[in-house]
């Protein structure tokens, strides 16, 4: 099973959170995790908020 850290990083690597692994991060945080990994979500989710990581589903397409 995948980390959520591991989620993280790929997104933070590519700059991109795809909606597989949204989907993914929605399962890992239904569960039990550790701090690493809850530390790894509020750095995703600052990333995200400065634009430094693009939610695919929120991208426009056109």
């Amino acid at each position: 099973m995948a980390l959520i850290r591991d989620v993280v990083q790929q997104a933070l690597v590519t700059g991109v959170l795809t909606v597989e692994a949204e989907n993914l991060l929605r399962q890992l945080l239904s569960m039990k995790y550790d701090q690493e990994d809850l530390r790894a979500f509020m750095t995703l989710q600052n990333a995200a908020m400065s634009g430094v990581v693009k939610q695919e589903s929120r991208l426009c397409k056109g």
